[in-house]
């Protein structure tokens, strides 16, 4: 495959990412800031978001699998989360999505909870 070929498959592949809405106008932004002084500064940003990102669904894993959740940290993960995340608007959504998914079903575990012990009950362990 020779260059021109290459750079052909390089434009429809970013356009159908363009399309699919795993980028948007940000990214266009970020490549206008490179230049042939730092020709590496699109990948160098998107390689410190892809450690960010995974560092911070690490500790979004960690605080979600305490015995006690604690649900201020939890928000602080998904906000700080959010706010490097700007460029992947698609996968963001999705996410929030699954953690409101998951907060929501758990908020209804410890509501059923409460009311158990409120009516004198004791919380059954499930094995």
């Amino acid at each position: 495959m020779d260059v021109s070929q290459m750079q052909g498959q390089l434009i429809d592949y970013t356009a159908s990412l363009f399309r699919e809405g795993f980028l948007d106008d940000q990214f266009t932004q970020l490549q206008q800031l490179q230049d042939e002084s730092n020709p590496d500064f699109v990948f160098e940003v998107v390689s410190l978001f892809f450690e960010d990102s995974e560092r911070l669904l690490n500790d979004l894993g960690r605080a979600l699998t305490q015995q006690i959740v604690d649900f201020k940290k939890v928000d602080a993960h998904v906000h700080q989360l959010k706010g490097s995340s700007s460029r992947c608007l698609r996968c963001l959504q999705q996410v929030k999505q699954e953690y409101f998914l998951v907060k929501n079903k758990l908020e209804s575990l410890f509501r059923l909870e409460q009311q158990i012990l409120a009516a004198g009950g004791s919380i059954p362990m499930v094995e």
